[in-house]
């Protein structure tokens, strides 16, 4: 089917294989499981013959499967290093190659040694709080299965604590079978996590910051590759003075475009390559941090002392504040650590940073600040005029390489945030590829690479100075870590039960400081800060359209849903005819029957003898076992059944040809007749429901989905008028779910139908 399908197809909330992206070119990728079974080897699954069934007149789908599929086992010491060593490709380029352009971005004027030692505890006071005690302490601890990220917190909140403006059901419908934290009684919840159930405008407000804590990150991913790579080809300046400055952003521009296309092989192979090139760098530049110590200020760790702070402060006031705007770019790519979460794994970040990143800044900034404290008008290129001559070409090399490979962190982040956002059905359906089949993380989208392409060159090309790309990326930083901040004091709250003084001492310090450092980049709004609020409002306005429309359309469904007794008098009315052939009617409805039902059959007078109500579930396994894959009821109506397809993100649903079709009708046939041995069923009435499959097959297959559209009348605001009508521009151009099931165009039907806004 064509389109952005509305009512049916597939298209339940966060799980469908359109909300994955699932397309044919990633089966290449897949292993498929279910094609691999003799159809009629396909175990059944069942706990009652009347496990879906009318209780209350509700429609009750099947419930999920304990599924056995293997998760990825607990890694060894071995692999867990290994793992960490790759981590250096992806996830620490942004925050390991800062140095490249912090102090150029500071707008200092006749620095003294006392300014310089004062910068340079501040420097490594934020390492080390932000980047040790926040990050890698504290936020790597808060992933919502495995995804870190400011909406894989939002995620988690919404999960725990029902505070999400979608029904709690479909927030567990979104979850992980193996969801360990379940939604507790109203006795157990803190009075700040019932506040925000009980208030809509909280709520909202918390989705907002969740949105635009996420927007900030991929206009962060718009901004590293831009001001890594620029920072460092600029360093060809220095011995080639009549280099001109247009030469070094087309030079930085063609390094992006490489890099951007290098993505569609995945982030294992990437890291594979790129994490040797940024071990040279996290061991080249503290060997030549320590000899700039040596020979110009052997003293320079007496800065450590924050007192050395208060004295900046006192001695520059405005002026130093001011500063805080290129400053705060040390802790660059820091939000990559925790959003890259998915990616690797906790361990391996944590013993990356902790054992390599963060004693490689410390060193290196060190030696930077004691060149300059001898040099202090050599600022404005703080980082090549510090490295000696003799190996000033091997270090160039290697630190355009690493800015390469810099990009590469926050590029791997923008995939998966986008990915949570499609999942969590926060963001359009796009195209969304699994390049590891045990890691349910690593994820690759084509249309986010060559936007993100785009833009990157576009920034470099039009903001060609480091120092305005340099005013927007501290814009950029300073708000992520706030929103991060806020977002995991909630889930201490909430979530975790932190102690209050805890509580108290984290949101004081972080809040304090993180909130001192935005309100200095604020004020670099004007001279390029403006780029990232621009990037960001346009993809909030995207998020919040998209939502907008998913929580209306949701809202009419749920209100007009069909149960199976409403089914009944509707098939029961003179004139309704059972009509030869099987079909195939996709719901996205977990409580009942997709209203596009009752629209079908009222207007076409009719219904298949065999009609197959399916739901596809996404599971957060790799793999679902063969026989798990499949599970199928009746519903207490003549040659009326339920089935769920239940799949994990690295298995394939395209199954060429009938397979599919033989897949679901075997599985039910064996059903049925293990149902007729364990309960005492006439034998001829089980081989005549058997017939009329194999009759309905004969007759033909059909695939039935909804298209739906909204109806705005002229009682509709503005607001609801300009939201829907986005909504509907976006929806008609997002992927279709049913393609992935490699189900021919022939079979394919789609029903309109009109919801009245």
């Amino acid at each position: 089917m064509s389109g952005g399908g509305g009512g049916g197809g597939g298209e339940r909330q966060g799980g469908t294989a359109q909300e994955l992206g699932e397309t044919d070119s990633a089966a290449n990728k897949r292993e498929i499981v279910v094609n691999e079974e003799s159809s009629s080897a396909i175990p059944y699954h069942y706990s009652n013959r009347h496990s879906l069934r009318l209780r209350n007149s509700a429609f009750i789908p099947p419930a999920p499967l304990a599924v056995t599929s293997t998760l990825p086992k607990e890694m060894g010491r071995w692999e867990t290093v290994v793992l960490a060593y790759k981590t250096l490709g992806v996830v620490f380029g942004g925050l390991v190659t800062s140095p490249l352009y912090v102090y150029p971005s500071m707008p200092l004027k006749s620095p003294t040694e006392q300014d310089y030692l004062g910068i340079y505890s501040i420097m490594f006071w934020t390492l080390t709080l932000i980047g040790v005690v926040k990050y890698t302490c504290i936020a790597l601890k808060a992933d919502d299965q495995g995804e870190g990220g400011t909406f894989a917190l939002y995620s988690l909140l919404c999960r725990n604590m029902n505070i999400g403006l979608l029904s709690s059901k479909q927030a567990q419908t979104n979850s992980s079978l193996s969801h360990s934290v379940l939604l507790g009684s109203t006795e157990n919840k803190s009075r700040l996590g019932l506040f925000f159930e009980r208030s809509i405008v909280a709520r909202r407000v918390l989705l907002f910051i969740a949105m635009l804590g996420t927007c900030m990150l991929i206009g962060d991913g718009i901004l590293t590759p831009a001001i890594s790579v620029l920072s460092a080809m600029d360093g060809i300046r220095a011995p080639f003075p009549s280099v001109s400055k247009s030469l070094v952003e087309a030079l930085s521009a063609g390094v992006l475009v490489v890099l951007f296309l290098l993505q569609k092989f995945g982030t294992s192979r990437v890291s594979f390559m790129f994490s040797p090139i940024m071990g040279a760098w996290t061991l080249c530049t503290p060997l030549v941090g320590i000899y700039s110590i040596i020979q110009h200020y052997p003293s320079i760790f007496k800065a450590l002392s924050p007192h050395y702070i208060f004295r900046f402060f006192w001695r520059n006031g405005k002026e130093g504040w001011l500063l805080l705007g290129g400053t705060v770019l040390c802790i660059t790519g820091s939000e990559a650590l925790f959003a890259d979460l998915g990616h690797f794994n906790r361990s391996s970040i944590q013993i990356a940073f902790l054992l390599t990143i963060y004693p490689s800044l410390v060193l290196t900034y060190a030696g930077q600040t004691a060149y300059l404290i001898k040099n202090p008008a050599d600022h404005d290129d703080g980082f090549y005029k510090f490295i000696p001559a003799t190996i000033y070409w091997p270090i160039f090399i290697i630190s355009t390489l690493a800015a390469v490979v810099a990009s590469q962190s926050l590029i791997s982040a923008t995939f998966s945030v986008i990915k949570q956002s499609v999942v969590l059905d926060y963001f359009p359906k796009i195209k969304v590829v699994h390049t590891s089949s045990n890691k349910e993380g690593e994820v690759y989208s084509p249309e986010v690479n060559y936007i993100l392409m785009v833009l990157c060159v576009a920034v470099i090309l039009i903001f060609g100075d480091g120092k305005d790309i340099g005013n927007a990326f501290g814009v950029v930083v300073s708000l992520v870590m706030l929103i991060t901040t806020i977002l995991l004091t909630l889930v201490m709250i909430m979530i975790w039960r932190t102690p209050p003084w805890l509580v108290a001492i984290y949101f004081f310090i972080f809040f304090t400081m993180e909130g001192v450092y935005a309100s200095a980049v604020m004020s670099k709004i004007p001279e390029g800060g403006w780029i990232p609020f621009a990037i960001s409002f346009i993809l909030a306005f995207i998020m919040f359209g998209w939502f907008y429309g998913r929580q209306k359309k949701m809202e009419y469904e749920l209100t007009h849903k069909i149960d199976l007794e409403r089914l009944g008098m509707l098939l029961s009315e003179p004139g309704i005819q059972r009509v030869p052939g099987l079909c195939f009617f996709y719901t996205n409805i977990q409580d009942g029957l997709t209203p596009i039902l009752g629209h079908y059959i009222k207007n076409m007078r009719s219904l298949h003898t065999v009609t197959i109500f399916t739901t596809l579930r996404y599971l957060l396994v790799p793999k679902v076992a063969a026989h798990e894959r499949i599970v199928v009821n009746r519903l207490g109506l003549e040659g009326v059944y339920g089935c769920v397809i239940q799949y994990g993100y690295a298995d394939s649903l395209n199954l060429e040809g009938d397979g599919f079709v033989n897949q679901v009708t075997d599985s039910l046939q064996v059903y049925i007749q293990n149902c007729s041995d364990s309960l005492t069923s006439d034998h001829e009435e089980v081989q005549e429901e058997i017939s009329a499959f194999e009759e309905a097959k004969l007759a033909g297959v059909v695939h039935i989905r909804g298209k739906t559209r909204f109806y705005i009348s002229n009682n509709c605001g503005w607001f609801d008028r300009s939201m829907l009508a986005f909504y509907e521009f976006l929806h008609s151009n997002c992927r279709s779910a049913l393609p992935a099931l490699g189900v021919p165009l022939s079979q394919r039907i789609e029903v309109g139908m009109l919801y009245e806004a």
